[in-house]
């Protein structure tokens, strides 16, 4: 597991509410550049606010945790565990497989119990802002969705805040909120439950590995997938 024995709980949570204090940080900042009117944050489109949106939070959780992994003398490769990456991938698909109807079934009835309640049934914001970028902003989206946000999420909610929940001794408890966290972060009604299965089946992944590897591939898999059916349909 990413979790060592040295590693203090204080200290852990400190990497997590100051990851927290800069994804905060960074949409504040945004919204108050926004709201300046300067080039490149005028709308949620635009480059600054993009990357103030993308690296506030899965950026600082890769620079922090580079910091705090050299600190307790580890490496990124620590963190991602001992278990092959040709076994990992295959453990993820596999997953993926047995993970993705359940997702497609809970957002159909997602979509139905929000037009019942005549509330509106959006895209993710994600979405919005890889088909209504710039080219360059575009790619930059596409590399921050199959590359970054898996690595940046993964440690932060299963490296970290499972871990922790688990060390704790609430292990049922981490399952679920941080599953229910991971969801939620998505901010995107209709994708919360399909987001929430995905994430148990990518906290069996870390459990079943014993390393981040896994999850992360199968979280970037996830997204590749999701791109590639966005961009050509």
């Amino acid at each position: 597991m990413l979790w060592k024995e040295p590693w203090q709980p204080e200290a852990v949570l400190a990497l997590m509410g100051t990851i927290l204090a800069a994804f905060l940080f960074g949409n504040v900042a945004a919204g108050l550049l926004q709201h300046a009117g300067l080039t490149g944050f005028r709308t949620e489109l635009s480059g600054g606010n993009i990357l103030l949106a993308t690296l506030s939070f899965q950026g600082a959780a890769l620079v922090l945790g580079t910091v705090y992994l050299k600190a307790q003398e580890l490496s990124w490769r620590d963190a991602l565990g001992s278990v092959s990456w040709k076994r990992c991938l295959l453990l993820a698909v596999i997953v993926l497989a047995v993970v993705v109807p359940v997702m497609i079934g809970l957002k159909f009835l997602s979509e139905l119990v929000l037009q019942k309640l005549h509330r509106p049934v959006e895209d993710q914001l994600a979405v919005t802002m890889i088909l209504g970028a710039k080219p360059w902003v575009r790619a930059y989206l596409i590399f921050f969705a199959v590359v970054l946000a898996p690595l940046g999420e993964e440690f932060f909610f299963r490296g970290l805040l499972f871990s922790l929940l688990k060390r704790f001794g609430w292990p049922k408890l981490g399952w679920l909120f941080t599953s229910f966290l991971f969801a939620l972060f998505h901010t995107n009604a209709p994708a919360f439950l399909p987001l929430f299965a995905l994430a148990l089946a990518l906290t069996w992944l870390y459990e079943k590995t014993g390393g981040l590897l896994a999850p992360v591939m199968a979280h970037s898999l996830f997204n590749t997938a999701n791109l590639a059916l966005l961009l050509c349909s």
